[in-house]
């Protein structure tokens, strides 16, 4: 038997998770659906609410209690027009064909606005599928558009609970998506400590590869907070608790551009101090701030105070005395390497005051306080947005086609040859259709594999538990369960969902018959969506790889003329450079997630995978020197320096642009240079101030791997 304090930490721990709230709406959604009809004696209007319950769950997005009663309106204004469209046409075959196209082309495009849109859409799509089903039930006689009104009004008490939630907690969502960011930071760090192990045999490019992956979590972290803090402070100035939580997304944004620095090639650091204990301790102190990172997270979800964990400061004096050591020795290392090991113990001191000091007042005025909103603002910027998008070329555009007619394909197999409950058709197809191909295959094995575990429980729960209340209540358990695990555990929550169907149609005396239709219709659904995504406009990773590697470069000199500008006119944390810094990890983040997307596409689609790997990590690792300027900001104060530096950065941020200019236009620029040309590249020593050379050691550690950036593109052109 666990103890009393074991069951309080778990369930402190359940309270604390960011899916426990919506578990709770959707328990008290499907619950009340369930004791209404219940109450009313309206067994038929139980399956199409609750189905309405599970479509406006779908569509639900992390906003303001202000925000989301707009969006709550659009939402049942959008299932409106579908669900009264599907039960209007669906007796005329023909033109609901065309309809069902249309309206997912339409849909999906409109996704092209923002998330919001997007996540609307989706919802939409399934209720719409949603009310196809429900026509496959004998009713009792009723009116037209019965079915279509108990889905709304399930869709309506939904919204309804999220939008009192909402006003209720209107920091949940901010504490929870700043809980994730210190996670990702907090997995980051332990990644990047293992670089610092001084033993031999440690493979360091899959190290720098996982690096690069975890980078791709702490951007999409980052992306979402911001988007919630836009969404709660709009066009106000910050205060309270938004204004604290808006603080904090700013350190975090700190703590990023500084774990993510890179001062010196890691393999060098460990040959050169391969007998010395100062990576050992560099390794240490990394992994006591990710275990600080991790105890910010949950005292964000717990709405505690962190607790304390073995003093860092005393992890960082041991480093101190370390590196003093080393200059003390008969034989010290060379001045660079010296040079580099002060820069990454000012690195991580910095990194450590802004991990114990949550609270420390920070400018929230003017452009060093404004946030970026990436929503449109007006009618005719989102509909440029749209127009943008209708082109062959884009990805949403191509999606957008292939599952209109996938939808409409299987809307034609289902009428010739599996017109009852063959909907589910529709509805695995819709679900398992994803714009990439990677994605596709990974939701279909999850998606077939949780559908045959759900249909063998259904059996075994039906044969287990026939009497009705305890079928209500594992109608509501299931329907939780599923939200629980769709984001993380797919395969979970398919098999949760498939539960849920078997025991809502066995309250209508049908349960048993629709088990096997339902795992039939997932294979057939299944089988249209993966023929869709290799035959319907495929969108091959490899035929925007050019713009994908063209684009993590632009941006990387961005970034890095913004921060040379800085070492000029002095540090400001101002929007230009924050956006700047922001999409030049945007760039490296999509770079990674579009090279696993290529490792699970068809041998023949991909180009040079090992080449491609090679390039992350180098782009990465170019990404690092680059945020390790950024992390050392400060005027040089000497004139001389500071034109020194300028000029090398400028020189770096030409020959970044050139790279990028050359795989857009398939130029002959990626020939070796010249020795004149490698004769003005700057070197650490060029300048008279000390913050002068540790930029042009940076700006030389940045060319370096540009120059590999060039060598890897060759191999791939060449391969």
């Amino acid at each position: 038997m666990p103890s009393h304090s074991a069951l309080l930490h778990y369930w402190r721990r359940l309270r604390g998770s960011d899916r426990f709230a919506e578990c709770q709406r959707v328990l008290l959604a499907l619950g009340g659906v369930i004791a209404y009809c219940l109450w009313r004696n309206h067994a038929s209007a139980m399956i199409p609410a609750m189905l309405g319950v599970i479509a406006c769950a779908l569509a639900e997005t992390e906003e303001h209690w202000r925000s989301r009663s707009g969006t709550l309106f659009t939402t049942l204004l959008c299932f409106t027009g579908a669900a009264f469209a599907v039960e209007w046409l669906l007796p005329h075959p023909l033109p609901f064909a065309l309809a069902l196209a249309v309206m997912s082309f339409v849909l999906v495009m409109l996704g092209s606005i923002s998330a919001r849109y997007a996540t609307i859409a989706g919802g939409t799509l399934i209720l719409a599928v949603y009310t196809m089903i429900g026509t496959d039930q004998p009713h009792p006689s009723t009116s037209f558009f019965t079915e279509s009104l108990q889905l709304l009004a399930g869709a309506a008490w939904y919204g309804l609970l999220s939008l009192l939630w909402s006003v209720l907690s209107p920091q949940l969502a901010v504490r929870h998506a700043l809980a994730r960011v210190f996670d990702a930071l907090g997995d980051y760090l332990q990644t990047k400590a293992a670089l610092f192990t001084p033993v031999q045999g440690v493979d360091r490019d899959a190290l720098l590869l996982a690096l690069a992956m975890r980078n791709e979590q702490v951007v999409d972290a980052l992306n979402d907070t911001r988007i919630v803090l836009i969404d709660r402070i709009g066009m106000r100035r910050p205060r309270g608790a938004t204004a604290a939580r808006l603080q904090l997304y700013f350190k975090a944004q700190d703590m990023h551009e500084r774990v993510s620095s890179a001062h010196y090639p890691y393999a060098a650091l460990a040959e050169a101090f391969y007998h010395s204990d100062v990576l050992f301790r560099c390794e240490h102190v990394l992994r006591l701030q990710a275990r600080q990172c991790h105890g910010q997270a949950e005292a964000l979800r717990l709405r505690t105070s962190p607790q304390a964990t073995a003093d860092p400061r005393v992890a960082q004096s041991d480093l101190r005395s370390a590196i003093r050591a080393l200059r003390n020795i008969p034989q010290p290392p060379s001045e660079p390497l010296l040079r580099s090991l002060d820069a990454l113990l000012r690195n991580i001191t910095a990194i450590q005051v802004l991990l114990e000091n949550e609270h420390t007042p920070m400018m929230l005025d003017g452009e060093e306080g404004a946030l970026q909103n990436p929503g449109p603002q007006t009618l005719s910027e989102a509909w440029e947005r749209i127009h943008i998008q209708l082109t062959p070329l884009s990805s949403r555009f191509r999606h957008a086609i292939r599952l209109s007619l996938a939808l409409t394909a299987g809307f034609g197999v289902l009428r010739l040859v599996h017109p009852q409950h063959g909907y589910w058709i529709l509805l695995t197809t819709l679900l398992i259709c994803q714009p990439s191909y990677g994605a596709t295959l990974a939701r279909l094995l999850q998606r077939v594999s949780g559908t045959m575990a759900g249909v063998v429980i259904g059996w075994a729960t039906l044969r287990l538990l026939p009497a009705p209340p305890w079928q209500w209540l594992l109608i509501v358990l299931s329907g939780v369960a599923f939200f629980a695990a769709r984001l993380r555990r797919y395969t979970i929550a398919t098999a949760s969902i498939t539960v849920f169907v078997v025991l809502c149609f066995n309250q209508a005396g049908s349960g048993y018959e629709v088990m096997w239709p339902r795992l039939l219709d997932t294979l057939i659904g299944a089988a249209i969506a993966a023929l869709s995504i290799y035959l319907v406009l495929p969108d091959w990773q490899g035929r925007q790889l050019d713009q994908v590697l063209s684009n993590t470069l632009r941006n990387d000199a961005r970034y890095l003329q913004q921060i040379i500008a800085q070492y000029v006119h002095g540090k400001r944390d101002d929007l230009p450079y924050r956006i700047a810094r922001r999409e030049a990890h945007n760039a490296d983040a999509a770079l990674s997630g579009m090279l696993a997307n290529m490792l699970r596409e068809p041998g023949r689609q991909q180009r040079g995978n090992e080449d491609l790997l090679r390039f992350l990590t180098i782009a990465h690792t170019m990404l690092g020197h680059i945020s390790a300027l950024g992390a050392h900001r400060q005027a040089i104060g000497y004139a001389q320096a500071r034109d020194t530096v300028t000029l090398a950065g400028n020189l770096v941020v030409t020959k970044l642009e050139h790279l990028a200019d050359a795989l857009l236009t398939n130029a002959p620029a990626l020939a070796p240079e010249s020795e004149a040309e490698q004769s003005t590249m700057p070197h650490a020593e060029g300048g008279n101030d000390e913050i002068a050379r540790l930029v042009l050691g940076q700006l030389a550690l940045i060319l370096a791997q540009r120059d590999r950036l060039a060598s890897v593109l060759r191999d791939i052109r060449n391969g």
